[in-house]
């Protein structure tokens, strides 16, 4: 088994004739350290969106 040239990964990636190849990926993720700090925005919104939510409703009651 051979690596692949660049024209070849560009014919395989669906491109014509470029490619840019850069670094690892990891299920769509090139970089892992902003992921870490993606989660931690995604959690801080669902919970300030969960503490909204209930304030609205105690107030509703």
């Amino acid at each position: 088994m051979r690596e692949l040239t660049m024209q070849e990964i560009a014919y395989v990636a669906g491109g014509h004739g470029t490619c840019s190849v850069s670094g690892n990926n990891y299920g769509g993720v090139t970089d892992p350290s902003s992921l870490a700090q993606d989660l931690i925005d995604i959690y801080e919104g669902l919970v300030a969106a969960t503490s909204y939510i209930i304030e609205r409703v105690a107030d509703a009651l």
